[in-house]
């Protein structure tokens, strides 16, 4: 009988997973992740972190599987939270939920598993495991897209490794939402209306200006109206000497500088915002809504331009340096100058684009075939081939 660790988060998935395993014939051990201790910067009715422990017990009870609750706050907070400041500092966007993927779900929480003698990890993703036999019968794994669409999280976790999807499963990536709620019912598990947890992973919903403002603190700063006709906004297109110019070209972001606009409104700190963003500006009077172009932390400056087809939101061509680029499937790394069609997304939920990768020196250039909005330096690009997810890497 293998031993299987579920993370259980108090929610309907995890509580699923956890009794689809045991009903399978898998020893079931559930694990509660404590991963944060401040109240003050959480929104608490949404996600409170007692309440699912509260919910993770009575589940493991129902079930009849030994629980317990570990505490990962300091680790958590050293890989996580600090990380996302010094990212928030730097003017890039992190994505704290493939992090927390990474660094704490498949990494220490693995681990600690591990040492209770489990065979596997399980968790309530939406997502599929394939395994591939080799032909020296070594085995390689695949991490595909959950069958349900609406719910497919296979993006966040773009970066886990062929070492921890070996030891992982994924017992509700063949269901809906749907069916998993309605398993939940029939079993009489107290999670099964409960509502999915939104914000950090395992934080809950958190006010980010507050949160943000425990390590960065407020400074005034000026918004620019950019208008659209900008001149460089619109350059003419270059002849190219070669590719790789031509990918640098695209991949260049506009710069900009006070004088380019008109100064329409007041912020408290350029670090507090993100490109695309719409909601917290608070600059009333324009015919179409203000986005967030770009963000200035040195000068702390926040350039905006006018409705969503506004140029200065749109690239074809983003770059990820090599010591942020990650395959999932390393038996199809690039090797330089090597190209590959896939699809990709650079964000959860966005509908997959069409893009080819081009590995260089330095790293790896994804041209999309179409335009794409508000790219975003700290985010993750993923490309798949088909419905599997083969690599990854942090927009720079």
């Amino acid at each position: 009988m293998k031993k299987v660790v579920v993370g259980l988060s108090g929610g309907v998935d995890s509580s699923v997973t956890a009794y689809l395993l045991k009903e399978q014939g898998y020893e079931v051990i559930g694990l509660f992740m404590k991963n944060w201790h401040d109240d003050s910067v959480t929104i608490s009715k949404e996600c409170p972190w007692l309440e699912d422990s509260n919910d993770a017990l009575i589940v493991a009870e129902k079930l009849g599987i030994p629980f317990q609750t570990v505490d990962l706050s300091a680790q958590y907070q050293e890989r996580i939270v600090d990380y996302m400041f010094r990212e928030y500092e730097l003017g890039r966007t992190p994505n704290p939920d493939v992090l927390c993927n990474r660094e704490i779900k498949f990494d220490v929480f693995m681990k600690i598993a591990l040492q209770l003698g489990a065979d596997y990890v399980a968790t309530g993703h939406y997502c599929r495991k394939g395994t591939i036999i080799n032909k020296d019968g070594s085995e390689t794994y695949q991490l595909l897209a959950g069958a349900d669409a609406n719910k497919d999280q296979s993006y966040f976790l773009c970066q886990l490794s062929q070492e921890q999807l070996a030891k992982t499963l994924f017992p509700i990536g063949e269901l809906l939402k749907p069916e998993v709620r309605r398993i939940a019912a029939e079993n009489e598990l107290i999670t099964a209306d409960k509502k999915d947890s939104q914000g950090l992973c395992f934080i809950g919903k958190v006010r980010l200006p507050e949160f943000l403002q425990q390590k960065l603190r407020p400074k005034k700063g000026v918004i620019v109206e950019v208008p659209s006709a900008l001149p460089q906004l619109n350059n003419k297109t270059p002849n190219f000497n070669s590719k790789l110019e031509e990918l640098s070209f695209y991949a260049e972001k506009p710069s900009y500088q006070i004088a380019d606009g008109k100064v329409v409104g007041e912020h408290q700190g350029a670090h507090y915002f993100t490109k695309g963003q719409r909601k917290g500006l608070d600059v009333g009077g324009t015919k179409e809504p203000l986005f967030v172009l770009e963000t200035d932390v040195v000068e702390n400056v926040i350039y905006t331009g006018q409705g969503k087809s506004h140029p200065g939101l749109y690239r074809r061509t983003l770059f990820v340096t090599l010591d942020e680029l990650h395959w999932v499937r390393t038996d199809l790394a690039l090797a330089v100058d090597e190209t590959m069609q896939v699809m990709a997304r650079i964000r959860y939920r966005q509908p997959l684009q069409k893009a080819t990768l081009y590995r260089v020196d330095a790293g790896l250039y994804v041209d999309f075939e179409d335009k794409q909005s508000a790219i975003t330096e700290g985010q993750f690009v993923a490309w798949y081939i088909g419905e599997e997810l083969v690599g990854s890497g942090v927009i720079s």
